[in-house]
């Protein structure tokens, strides 16, 4: 096989687009993942109150390494949170871009 009929192989488009109703099950699908991210946005608002409390905790004891790590545990928190609320967007933000790519 010659250099160009390679290039030329790799660079066909199969013409594959996504698109919803093909497969039985999207809905049911949506509402799973929907409820999975529920779920870790209210895990997420335990872990944050309970990082806040051992920061305080720690603080107010004198107990710097509780302190340090609520401090990291509201962080990875408010993370978390900021990851499940954008994911949606990101993906659409990369499929979009995606997309765009011949």
């Amino acid at each position: 096989m010659h250099l160009f009929d390679t290039v030329q192989y790799l660079a066909y488009d199969p013409g594959i687009t996504p698109s919803g109703g093909g497969l039985p099950g999207l809905a049911v699908l949506k509402n799973v993942v929907n409820s999975i991210n529920l779920f870790a946005i209210v895990a997420v608002v335990g872990a944050l109150a309970v990082s806040l409390g051992v920061w305080a905790w720690g603080h107010h004891t004198g107990g710097h390494q509780a302190e340090a790590n609520g401090k990291k545990g509201a962080v990875v928190s408010a993370g978390a949170a900021l990851g499940l609320g954008a994911a949606n967007g990101v993906v659409a933000f990369f499929s979009a871009l995606g997309s765009q790519v011949h």
